[in-house]
């Protein structure tokens, strides 16, 4: 075995990395001695076999395996300390812009909470079947809507149900609140849309556990503020999306057509392009809608309550038929909301049609 730069137990492929630093010189920069790092699980077995690790004769540079012939080399574990060290020292200062900003957020899913299930059933049935019917006007959809809610009670399921729903409401309402405008500034400048469309891109690629970590770190798990954040950005990209599509969408005719009548910018937006491009707007709250259901669940693992939490105790618990029972409740507040939002965008569809 190679001496020097080689550890006691690596595999026999670091040979390859020993020569190299040999050749160009570097035995002082490495140290010239093995590296100090803990042995792989790999060496530790072979260590305690008798047997020495063996690997490929020419292995990936990798940081980990360079760092075995030259201990100046940094392992891979510590460039993620470095990133999580270089997070922690920003996290005071990120803590002092963000915490006042987004408190609002905390204070709107509590009172939404807070009011959803304050509300007696016998007024929150009725008068979710009285929106879903102005929404929809359609009995099927309605008389679903009913079914569904009265079956979800009859298994004690309501009030998780109503939870997981007064969540879906503030964010979605956010989410359009703030999606909106976005899209519309989008569509006016291609500019901003070349800038803003890598964002919308990573937000709608990032696994969804993903935009847990940085959030754990920065807020406490007892703040609501903290699933709030990680659905809003989650659910955010289709509203941006869909806007500015369906305002760059709008026959440049009509426009010109406008223009022609002397409309000043905010006239043809409120009086043109907005009329026009809200079928697309209405697809990208619906779906808004369904990507915050989605992440509710997700967000069960950081205190969100809901339906959620009833999954992961049936996960955690091995209980088959607690998780199976509030699988069926998301599963029906899922159709409720997509039916009820694609009813509405149908009526936008055939109002528009008319006109």
């Amino acid at each position: 075995m190679a001496g020097g730069g080689l550890a006691d137990f690596k595999g026999t492929g670091m040979a390859f990395y020993d020569g190299l630093f040999e050749a160009l010189g570097l035995e002082d920069w490495c140290g010239g001695d093995a590296s100090s790092a803990p042995l792989s699980m790999a060496d530790l077995l072979a260590q305690n076999s008798g047997d020495e690790a063996t690997g490929p004769i020419f292995p990936f540079p990798s940081l980990d395996n360079l760092n075995e012939s030259c201990a100046a080399v940094s392992q891979t574990r510590d460039l993620t300390k470095g990133i999580e060290d270089s997070f922690l020292a920003a996290k005071p200062a990120l803590q002092t812009v963000l915490d006042p900003v987004t408190q609002p957020l905390s204070w709107l899913l509590d009172g939404a909470l807070w009011t959803f299930n304050a509300i007696p059933w016998w007024i929150m049935i009725p008068l979710l079947v009285v929106v879903s019917w102005y929404a929809s006007r359609s009995k099927g959809v309605t008389i679903f809507v009913a079914v569904s809610i009265l079956l979800m009670a009859f298994v004690d399921h309501y009030d998780v149900a109503m939870q997981t729903l007064s969540i879906i409401f503030v964010c979605t309402s956010i989410s359009v609140l703030i999606g909106v405008p976005v899209g519309i500034a989008m569509s006016k400048s291609d500019r901003l849309q070349r800038a803003i469309v890598p964002v919308l891109d990573l937000l709608q690629t990032l696994p969804t556990f993903v935009y847990l970590i940085p959030l754990i770190f920065l807020f406490s798990v007892t703040e609501s503020k903290l699933y709030g954040i990680a659905i809003i950005l989650y659910a955010i990209v289709p509203v941006i999306r869909l806007t500015d599509l369906g305002i760059r969408l709008v026959d440049q005719d009509v426009v010109e057509a406008a223009n022609a009548f002397g409309m000043t910018s905010r006239q043809k937006l409120t009086g043109v392009e907005l009329p026009l491009a809200l079928p697309n707007i209405m697809a990208g709250v619906n779906q808004t809608i369904m990507m915050s259901l989605a992440m509710v669940v997700i967000a069960s693992l950081v205190s969100a309550p809901g339906l959620g939490v009833n999954v992961l105790r049936g996960i955690r618990n091995l209980e088959l038929g607690v998780g199976i029972v509030a699988g069926i409740g998301i599963v029906l507040l899922a159709v409720i909301l997509d039916r009820v939002s694609k009813a509405a965008l149908s009526r936008v569809d055939m109002t528009n049609m008319k006109h």
